[in-house]
């Protein structure tokens, strides 16, 4: 790749100089070019100089409507001017004490007040780290070693979860990781999403060995696939009756399907939630929250361990608060789903009435959207019904719209997100990208 490739856009040819050559720099310094897997992909990635509003700028110039959106966090779009000027106040002030600070109580209160399901939080760096620690605390508070996720669910890179995860490891065909070793997974059982008979069974099969079921409410990296009617209603029953903890990840729908996540947009109240990405305003962060009974388990107050230099940095949490104070104000979730549910509904129509035989099924809730390449149309349910969708498709359709100025996460299995600096205007420019280049893959 020693020579500048040109793509075309809008019918102009759109030369890649400057990221051909830093994709090159970066191959001898990282693996695979890049900080993380999904960021990858053929013959190269286009690198980014900056980022405003609705759109992304790469290095050579070019522009992009953004509906990756760093994975989610920036659902005011990027560098919104508010969540800057904060941000700026802060940095006059310093950012990073090791002591605590009033901002951390700003924040634990705004989220306490909005998930009925949290009375106390700890912050943490990521959502890895959130939902690493919020497993720790439920083994600690259950006793118990066995955990039960969702096939394809991921809830971050570390050891105990990265079993049939989602994400980077789904796109390339590597649920499980090498260097984990077997005995570390022994206790990290599997169900189908969407499928409340087998974890019934699972669970009465392991009675009073489980600590807790862990789930994405609505998973977010093999898609976005929502829950089926109930099904939420009777993870939680089964959980209950079983006296495991439900612990609801809500990394990617927390303060996007409602200011109470997804617990508030289904009605189903989880024992533990993980939230992270907009709670930190596009800045690291994670959280893990639960009522006082169990929170005071963590140290020091408890025996439960957890620390980190970074948790609940003034920057992170600054930029949280302000995010969370925008949301409520403009009443911008709303707005965003309605954009969601427009965006869903025409790319559903372009689909049946391309003519071309598109074989497609159009998914999401809210402001998370993807067309899935399933066999016949056939709706996707779980991480199975993903794996059967045609990648290859996906990525000639990711290639065709960047060409047209849209940029969509790289991957099948990722989620599109629209945030509240997508304009009417934004939607539509996309839809016609849409019926141009779908009847050409």
């Amino acid at each position: 790749m020693g020579s500048a490739v040109s793509s075309t856009r809008r019918g102009e040819d759109v030369e890649m100089v400057k990221s051909v050559e830093l994709y090159e720099r970066a191959t001898r310094c990282m693996p695979g070019g890049v900080s993380s897997p999904v960021r990858a992909y053929k013959p190269y990635p286009f690198f980014t100089g900056r980022g405003k509003g609705s759109r992304i700028y790469d290095v050579d110039g070019n522009e992009y409507i953004d509906y990756c959106l760093a994975y989610g966090p920036l659902i005011l779009g990027h560098a919104p001017e508010e969540v800057k000027e904060a941000i700026k106040e802060q940095l006059e002030h310093g950012w990073l004490f090791g002591t605590p600070h009033e901002g951390e109580i700003k924040l634990a209160e705004k989220i306490i007040a909005l998930y009925p399901s949290i009375e106390m939080v700890r912050f943490v760096n990521s959502g890895s780290e959130a939902t690493m620690a919020g497993i720790r605390l439920a083994r600690g508070f259950s006793g118990r070693d066995k955990i039960i996720k969702i096939e394809g669910g991921f809830h971050g890179a570390h050891d105990g979860v990265l079993v049939k995860a989602g994400s980077g490891a789904t796109t390339f065909g590597i649920p499980d990781s090498r260097g984990i070793p077997s005995e570390l997974v022994k206790n990290t059982l599997q169900v189908p999403f969407n499928d409340a008979t087998v974890l019934s069974d699972i669970l009465e099969a392991n009675a009073g060995e489980v600590a807790a079921v862990i789930i994405e409410p609505v998973m977010g990296n093999v898609g976005p696939i929502p829950p089926e009617d109930n099904y939420l209603e009777e993870v939680r029953r089964l959980t209950r009756e079983h006296d495991v903890l439900l612990i609801f990840d809500e990394v990617i729908t927390g303060f996007r399907l409602a200011p109470g996540g997804a617990q508030e947009y289904y009605g189903v109240i989880p024992d533990m939630t993980i939230l992270g990405k907009i709670a930190g305003g596009g800045f690291p962060i994670g959280v893990f929250g639960a009522s006082r009974a169990i929170m005071e388990l963590v140290a020091p107050v408890g025996e439960v361990y957890q620390a980190g230099t970074f948790s609940g940095n003034p920057i992170s949490i600054t930029a949280g608060i302000k995010t969370i104070e925008i949301l409520e104000r403009e009443s911008a979730i709303p707005r965003i789903n309605a954009l969601g549910d427009r965006m869903r509904a025409a790319l559903t129509d372009i689909i049946h009435d391309s003519g071309a035989g598109i074989e497609a099924y159009v998914s999401g809730v809210g402001s998370m959207f993807k067309i899935f390449f399933s066999p016949s149309g056939n709706p996707v349910r779980n991480y199975s019904d993903a794996l059967t969708c045609d990648k290859n498709r996906y990525m000639r359709l990711f290639h065709k719209m960047l060409s047209s100025g849209v940029f969509l996460p790289p991957s099948q299995f990722e989620t599109n997100f629209i945030s509240l600096a997508h304009s009417e205007e934004d939607i539509e420019t996309t839809i016609e990208a849409y019926k141009e280049s779908i009847p050409e893959i």
